[in-house]
């Protein structure tokens, strides 16, 4: 079998690429080693209830994003529906409890209403995030800085730096080592357009794609792992896989031109059978992984909003946490203080759940080291102990929600790991510290192309998209 792409991984990044390349005429593989597409971007049935794996909400689709011009041209509009979500994040710390706005008018309002003594750093904190793009291109000459240590130049205020950061967690773990030309580029989307949920879940999206892929002549195998990258001096020729079902376990090869690894970079990394696989790893290794997410799911037999509760995310940090230098350690903490995101899907008719029944999960930071150690019967002991806590803390926000809880489910960075393969279970892709070096493949493969989390765009659902349409543009380019 020779094609002219095969693409490694059938998350977000490798579904755009093979949309726009088969749409181009290209012959396209596409290798998932998952039962359905999507990476992070899927959903999974309890009860009848669908479970959201990783969409909480996508940023922009207003008309100057750049996913409103790809999902134009790919026809998305026609056949996904985007809900609006109703306002960017509810933030609650001590006395603390506010919603932040998605425009930033109502937002630098709502800022200096709260906290007028900070009216100067407001002001300089918007400028910086409308203009991310601008002032990133004028500052690329210089040292790149976190966004902590930026927040800690215009603010005195240690409160409105942690509402600032009330959704942190969408990108990494610690605000002194995230970048802040990433942090600046990623939050302004969310103030330039109202964000949005898919409804239905995620994995309307990732099908979609497969759609559009099968439709212009290119083929999608789900339950195919790669198990070999073939190499011939600084060209990949082709790869070896196997279809993962019980009885099924028959290898099979194929060829192409080029090849993208939607897979994590290390992974790809491990698979290729060439001596310049170690160069490509060395380089990697000087590269740090991110975090990983917990998942507490929620089925409810009452829909959230006949008990009262009025707020699409809602964004807890504990009071333990009293500066932003707090935040780093709290996200290793026990669950009964660990910062958590509770998001209610039914504030926007998301039609994850039953009539009259409502879908809602508790998602905080996690890491593969606090699981990997521990028995089946420990790694279950603990998954309790998360849901328990995790209820408890979610009846004093939504007081009687416990009631109603007709299906609780926990995943880990364990069980992150399992579905997606990456490394420590890590949902974006390498960390995004200031000044972070980008891996360039073509350094060490002439036809061997990144399109994911784990490239230049970074993680989250538009990075990954954006990371699958550039790739899939440069190479019809001819780069």
């Amino acid at each position: 079998m020779t094609y002219d792409i095969i693409i490694i991984g059938a998350g977000l990044g490798g579904l755009f690429a093979g949309a726009k390349l088969a749409k181009e005429g290209k012959s396209v593989l596409l290798l998932e080693q998952h039962d359905r597409p999507g990476g992070c971007a899927t959903t999974f049935t309890r009860k009848g209830y669908t479970m959201e794996v990783g969409l909480h909400e996508m940023d922009g689709l207003h008309p100057t994003d750049g996913k409103t011009k790809i999902f134009t041209e790919l026809g998305l509009f026609d056949s996904v529906d985007f809900l609006a979500v109703p306002e960017f994040y509810r933030f609650m710390h001590g006395k603390t409890d506010l919603v932040m706005p998605h425009d930033r008018a109502s937002a630098e309002a709502l800022l200096k209403e709260n906290f007028p003594d900070q009216s100067d750093g407001i002001a300089k904190y918007f400028e910086r995030l409308m203009n991310a793009r601008r002032i990133n291109v004028m500052e690329r000459d210089q040292p790149d800085i976190s966004i902590g240590e930026y927040l800690d130049s215009i603010f005195t205020s240690e409160e409105i730096k942690l509402f600032l950061l009330g959704n942190l967690g969408y990108f990494h773990d610690d605000p002194y080592s995230l970048s802040l030309r990433y942090f600046a580029m990623a939050e302004s989307a969310y103030f330039n357009g109202r964000a949005n949920f898919i409804k239905g879940g995620s994995q309307e999206l990732s099908n979609k794609m497969v759609e559009i892929i099968r439709a212009n002549g290119g083929k999608v195998l789900l339950n195919h792992r790669v198990s070999s990258v073939l190499c011939e001096g600084d060209r990949i020729i082709g790869v070896k896989f196997i279809n993962v079902l019980p009885g099924n376990h028959v290898e099979a090869e194929a060829r192409a031109e080029k090849f993208i690894a939607n897979a994590a970079l290390p992974r790809v990394a491990e698979m290729i059978q060439s001596d310049k696989a170690k160069d490509l790893e060395n380089e990697l290794s000087g590269q740090a992984i991110g975090a990983s997410l917990l998942t507490v799911y929620f089925g409810f037999s009452k829909s959230l909003k006949e008990l009262g509760h009025t707020h699409y995310s809602t964004f807890v940090f504990d009071d333990s946490i009293t500066s932003q230098k707090d935040i780093a350690e709290n996200n290793r903490s026990g669950f009964d203080t660990r910062s958590f995101t509770f998001v209610d899907y039914s504030q926007v008719d998301a039609a994850l759940a039953p009539p009259g029944k409502s879908v809602g999960a508790v998602c905080c930071i996690d890491y593969l080291d606090d699981w990997t150690s521990l028995s089946k019967e420990e790694y279950r002991a603990r998954k309790k102990e998360a849901a328990e806590a995790f209820t408890r803390r979610l009846e004093k926000i939504i007081p009687g929600c416990s009631e109603y809880m007709e299906h609780v489910e926990v995943g880990t960075a364990k069980t992150v790991q399992r579905y997606t393969l990456n490394p420590q279970g890590a949902v974006y892709g390498f960390a995004q510290h200031p000044n972070r070096k980008f891996t360039d493949s073509l350094k060490f493969f002439t036809n061997l192309y990144t399109a994911s989390a784990w490239g230049k765009f970074g993680g989250g659902f538009s990075g990954a998209i954006f990371s699958g349409y550039m790739t899939a543009t440069d190479i019809l380019r001819g780069k």
